[in-house]
């Protein structure tokens, strides 16, 4: 227990709270979760700092500059009994879809037949499903999957889209992410839920760990900020040049045109849209694939 406190860092925006942690970077950060249009994130009180609130302004100023430092941002200290019991509150069961639900250990809920219920303990709150982001992607993945497919997770955070992705009848699915935090959360979470060797996560860009560009997926599942798909657009159409299905997330309805028109580009072109909360998903098919698609 830290008997120091805490510090509750309270941001007023839009961006998800895994993507601010992801951005960050800082293994001080201790969770962080959306509440009402609210992100909040917390650090120990010793490792708290003007710089470190200097590097957060910075970083949030640059994935959203309508954000005041002054208006926006509100930093207040929490008592460690306190910050334990709106931990253990952040995360609620949630039910995604028809079928999926997803709860912490510590809240048992009654399932209903053919339920899929995936535990997720926030750790430091890479993608809990609860965010309109990775909630359009699970409930799409419901429709998309019919068995047998293999799936790729770029950016996959907690890993809750893999997991989901296999329960609802995926053969196999590989999760990458540059974040050592996040994949060894989300390799914990797949042992939680007693996953096997058809769930692998790999540390490190698509790149890296595919150097011979030899992965040939059914799906590529890519829920990410506006600037990493811009970055990553080549990588993901070429993954999807074989025919299969391209899902992304992670986008505002005002980035929606940005995207679809730079993998337009690429080859890539628009079959669906879902729209929640003012975000996009995205399925994209690759040209010579669009042929006859619903």
């Amino acid at each position: 227990m830290n008997s120091e406190g805490w510090i509750d860092v309270q941001i007023r925006t839009t961006v998800d709270a895994a993507e601010l942690l992801g951005m960050l970077s800082d293994p001080m950060v201790q969770g962080g979760w959306d509440e009402d249009g609210v992100v909040h994130l917390y650090w120990p009180k010793r490792q708290w700092s003007l710089e470190v609130r200097d590097r957060l302004a910075s970083i949030l100023q640059g994935v959203d500059p309508s954000i005041s430092s002054e208006k926006d941002l509100c930093v207040e200290e929490v008592p460690d009994q306190d910050w334990n019991v709106q931990w253990a509150q952040s995360v609620r069961p949630i039910r995604i879809g028809k079928r999926v639900m997803i709860r912490p250990s510590w809240e048992p809920v009654d399932l209903q037949p053919g339920d899929i219920e995936i535990i997720l303990d926030p750790k430091q709150a890479f993608g809990t499903g609860h965010h309109a982001t990775t909630r359009m992607l699970l409930e799409w993945l419901e429709d998309c999957i019919h068995g047998g497919e293999s799936v790729l997770d770029v950016g996959a955070g907690s890993g809750i889209l893999a997991m989901v992705a296999l329960r609802v009848g995926a053969a196999a699915a590989l999760g990458v992410e540059c974040d050592p935090v996040a994949v060894e959360c989300a390799r914990d979470y797949a042992a939680e839920n007693g996953f096997g060797g058809n769930l692998e996560f790999l540390c490190g860009t698509l790149e890296e760990v595919d150097r011979q560009g030899a992965l040939r997926p059914d799906l590529v599942l890519a829920n990410l900020d506006r600037q990493t798909l811009l970055l990553l657009r080549d990588a993901l159409t070429q993954y999807v040049s074989h025919g299969s299905k391209l899902l992304l997330s992670g986008i505002l309805i005002e980035q929606e045109s940005e995207i679809v028109e730079a993998f337009s580009r690429a080859g890539a072109m628009l079959v669906q849209r879902r729209e929640q909360e003012g975000w996009v998903a995205l399925e994209m098919l690759m040209a010579e694939s669009c042929e006859g698609a619903n």
